[in-house]
């Protein structure tokens, strides 16, 4: 757990009155200025006692063997929607979001830093959804495959995982997929990411650009800006972004296709961005880890389920979700690696597993189909 965030009275007070905009006059700036010097030291002074009171919540748990045995994803999701709801502006939702995000990730490293694995190297997609999900407390374990990140879960080497598992535009990331159908992992949340992906260069002009590297999948969100501008420069894809990067600060003739973080940390500069062809162009990652957590009160199951092979076998599977009122948000079929041409199914719902609707369903699906296994419950994704 991250923490208890109940405040006393005294304090809720001081934090509603620090909140208000003077109303009556317009402020000098002297005064505007005194007026922000003293808010940050009550910020100061309640982020503290924040801080001291996740201490006390350690303490009653007693002595755990590790940091992941503090983290309660269902109880973060609860403070974060109470910070969405009680915004009144004037910062957006995402942005408060993140604040209290950083707050909760450094009141939970004082008993140890989680560790988070992630397709790398440094800065890729993938570390930014780390970053957003758990902050920047938690210590990036950055991996080579997605597989590896499944296998340093499984292992023990890493707290948790976030993997890619679907773009808006390109669909599912099926080696994502796949791992599920063996590995025993399971889902503990997810996390949007809009992506913005950008042509960067050792040089920053576009005339020096004669080969460019890329992950397959931002090659594809990509396509109609490079059938424009680089129609005949050649595309070679690698395993990440940041890897495109790291490749192409060898050469003066080398771009990559990536984010600006990977720009930056690799010394490049941007020809141009943003280029995908989507505007709404979004990454859906998954937090992977060994443990299914207790229910949040807006949360997702997500279910691996595979079917006889007899006519009608799909429609007896979901029709139990729409008896019991359960809503389906996903499905997706994947080879079951069990025999040729048997499918396993992918179906994300509404809900979680300990809820009574979802109970009563997997319980009339068990017997049409040939398994069922409840890959995870987890929160839904916040801004």
């Amino acid at each position: 757990m991250r923490g208890d965030n109940r405040f006393n009275c005294n304090h809720l007070a001081a934090w509603t009155s620090m909140s208000k905009t003077p109303a009556d006059k317009q402020a000098t700036l002297a005064e505007a200025r005194t007026r922000i010097d003293s808010i940050d030291q009550q910020l100061q002074s309640l982020i503290s006692e924040r801080a001291r009171w996740a201490q006390q919540v350690g303490r009653a748990k007693g002595p755990l063997k590790a940091a992941v045995e503090y983290y309660r994803p269902e109880r973060e999701a609860q403070v974060l929607r109470g910070v969405i709801d009680r915004n009144d502006g004037p910062l957006p939702n995402a942005e408060l979001v993140r604040l209290f995000r950083e707050i909760m990730s450094s009141c939970l490293s004082q008993q140890q830093p989680l560790k988070i694995g992630f397709l790398g190297p440094e800065g890729t997609f993938s570390e930014q959804a780390v970053r957003k999900h758990f902050g920047h407390a938690a210590y990036g374990l950055p991996l080579g495959s997605i597989e590896e990140v499944f296998q340093e879960v499984a292992a023990g080497n890493a707290d948790f995982g976030v993997v890619p598992v679907e773009n808006s535009g390109q669909g599912m990331i099926q080696m994502t997929l796949d791992m599920f159908l063996v590995s025993k992992a399971t889902i503990c949340g997810e996390v949007e990411l809009r992506v913005h992906q950008n042509l960067l260069s050792l040089s920053g002009e576009l005339k020096d650009v004669k080969r460019i590297y890329s992950h397959p999948q931002s090659l594809q969100q990509c396509q109609g800006w490079l059938r424009v501008n680089l129609p005949n420069v050649e595309r070679v894809p690698v395993s990440s972004n940041a890897e495109a990067a790291r490749t192409a600060r060898l050469s003066p003739e080398s771009a990559a296709i990536a984010g600006e973080t990977a720009g930056r940390v690799y010394g490049l500069k941007t020809v141009a961005g943003p280029i995908e062809d989507r505007s709404d162009n979004t990454t859906r990652f998954l937090v992977i880890g060994r443990s299914i957590f207790p229910a949040s009160g807006n949360d997702r199951t997500s279910l691996l389920v595979s079917v006889r092979d007899k006519p009608g076998a799909l429609y007896d599977v979901l029709s139990p979700l729409a008896r019991h009122g359960i809503s389906m948000n996903r499905i997706e079929s994947r080879p079951a690696h069990t025999g040729k041409w048997q499918y396993a199914f992918f179906i994300d719902v509404s809900g979680h597993v300990d809820d009574e609707a979802v109970q009563a369903a997997l319980e009339e699906m068990k017997p049409a189909a040939a398994d069922v296994r409840v890959l995870g419950s987890y929160p839904v994704a916040l801004p």
